[in-house]
């Protein structure tokens, strides 16, 4: 695309504006003045210039196929200013064609990750290892970074801050997986899930080593009469629990303990002091970890907590021993609830107390299967979120909210999997996409619906995605400026064409997966009678159908 003169842009002092306009636009520049302006600061120095222009070309190029040329171009000014040495980044990125693609199309597709590359200009070169971005992290080798990075520390905000750092360091490298298509969606969402699953355990540990120091040790008897210590868990629950976190997702928890009988070992001297009961412990850990995941270090916070998924919501108590939850659940659960514990999940503390748990309450959410009424409150459930986008005018624009948004693709597959869950086991899983997949091969679903559903929350996802990783802010709202639009379609990979601009497209593909998925909804959850889905589930469990649909 380059002309002849190119190299002008830097080496002659004699072109006008005309010239240079005529040069750089057809690299897809809005702003031609401030794109020169950033070139000029890049090439600053006489080396530096020499280097710049023998990829020129190329440089340009790259910029042009990245999503945003004039964002792509001010980062990479800035990443320079950053580097320990232009000389030696502009030798490398000449040196390493692919390097310098990849490193364009991150700054023109996420300002949130580029901020956190100009911040630690070392990374490109750990980045673009393909070691590093070539290959999914095990938990295992993850984990044991953590512990490493850590195990020296003494002070617990020394660690925290650890932790923020590594967060940011394994967001980079997930979000470019990501943005460069070498992970899938499945793979996104699970590889944020495990990162958030190790960060939750060390901060458990950091806080319960502070808890300890400070009361001892909580301690019970058990069924012999000896004294052991008692076991805390920690749930996650929505995307958490199902693998399926985004790049800003709030983690959705619920804290769990064995049993409120007993109390700490205390801090021995000459008498034993400072003891508390063991459920005043675990409320007081509760809120320990809580404060830790959210609160505000040197090097930012790790997660948003939500607890609201707990019994009682905001007024109930923080943590509650294993028997109480079992009560509640028993004698005042709601189906709000029984959809939320589909994936409930120990991602950090006792593992066994977690799924001693989860078995426990498995009659709750399968027993007994949904009815038309249960059905008739979900559909109430979403038209309660559909009144207030409508009232945002979100209805169209919102993909996790909105009209056949990824939060219908869940309530069907929960709401079919806690239908035919009590009596088909190999259905009840916490994944969306491994649910719908499980449902088809019981043949709970047909092919078509299987692959609507499947394809159109892949969309979704990828598209809830790159609205996250713009800024890192917890959105799922498509913008409504046609600019901001067409920028997001060119993220995706949509490019414009003859016949169909790279917006329309994008537009054209998710109205059709949105309306697919809306039809599916209405048809389940306003006409079950008639539902297409439920009819293909027939053939299967007749008798269940037919109890759905006789049962108040």
């Amino acid at each position: 695309m380059g002309g002849a003169n190119l190299k002008d842009l830097l080496l002659s002092r004699q072109l006008d504006f005309q010239q240079v306009s005529s040069l750089l636009s057809p690299y897809g520049f809005r702003e031609v003045k401030k794109a020169d302006t950033n070139l000029q600061l890049i090439a600053d120095e006489p080396r530096v210039k020499q280097l710049l222009a023998e990829i020129l070309d190329e440089f340009l190029d790259c910029l042009f196929h990245s999503p945003d040329p004039d964002q792509a171009l001010n980062y990479l000014e800035r990443f320079t200013r950053a580097a320990y040495s232009k000389t030696q980044l502009l030798t490398y990125l000449r040196d390493s064609p692919y390097t310098l693609a990849m490193l364009t199309k991150l700054f023109g597709s996420s300002p949130f990750l580029s901020e956190i590359l100009i911040r630690n200009p070392t990374y490109l070169y750990w980045i673009a290892d393909p070691q590093v971005l070539e290959r999914e992290k095990s938990k295992s080798s993850l984990n044991r970074e953590v512990s490493t990075t850590i195990r020296n520390l003494k002070n617990q905000e020394r660690k925290l801050e650890a932790l923020c750092l590594l967060k940011r360091r394994e967001l980079l490298r997930i979000g470019v997986r990501d943005l460069l298509k070498k992970s899938s969606v499945e793979e996104t969402t699970m590889a944020l899930s495990v990162l958030a699953e190790i960060l939750i355990q060390n901060v458990l540990e950091i806080c319960n080593a502070f808890m300890q120091r400070r009361y001892g040790a909580p301690l019970r008897s058990n069924t012999t009469g000896k004294r052991k210590q008692a076991d805390f868990t920690v749930l996650g629950m929505g995307k958490l629990g199902g693998g399926e976190l985004n790049f800003s997702s709030d983690v959705d928890l619920l804290y769990l303990y064995d049993s409120g009988s007993g109390k700490t070992s205390g801090l021995r001297g000459k008498a034993i002091t400072n003891q508390i009961s063991n459920a005043e412990y675990f409320r007081r850990l509760s809120q320990e970890i809580t404060s830790a995941l959210s609160g505000i270090t040197n090097e930012g916070s790790l997660y948003r907590v939500d607890l609201r998924l707990r019994p009682e919501g905001k007024s109930g108590q923080i943590t509650s021993p294993l028997k109480g939850y079992q009560q509640y659940y028993e004698s005042r659960g709601e189906t709000w609830e029984r959809l939320a514990l589909v994936k409930a999940w120990p991602v950090a503390g006792s593992s066994s107390l977690g799924k001693q748990f989860i078995k426990r309450i498995s009659s709750f959410i399968y027993h007994p299967p949904f009815s038309l009424k249960n059905l008739q409150e979900v559909r109430h459930i979403k038209e309660r979120i559909d009144r207030k986008m409508l009232a945002r005018s979100q209805d169209k624009l919102n993909v996790k909210l909105g009209t056949g948004g990824i939060r219908e693709i869940e309530f069907i597959v929960q709401s079919l999997q806690i239908i035919f869950g009590g009596k088909t086991s190999q259905i009840r899983e916490r994944n969306t996409l491994k649910a719908l997949e499980k449902l088809s091969k019981q043949r709970l679903l047909s092919r078509e619906a299987y692959s609507n559903l499947r394809e159109a929350y892949i969309f979704l996802r990828n598209v809830e995605h790159s609205l996250q990783m713009v800024h890192e802010f917890q959105t799922h709202l498509l913008p409504d400026n046609p600019q901001e639009m067409k920028l997001c379609a060119l993220r995706l990979g949509y490019r414009d064409k003859d016949t169909i601009s790279a917006m329309n497209h994008f537009l054209t593909d998710y109205q059709l997966h949105t309306r697919r998925v809306n039809y599916l909804f209405r048809e389940l959850f306003d006409t079950p009678q008639n539902s297409s889905l439920l009819k293909t589930a027939f053939k299967r469990s007749p008798q269940i159908f037919s109890n759905l649909l006789v049962k108040k």
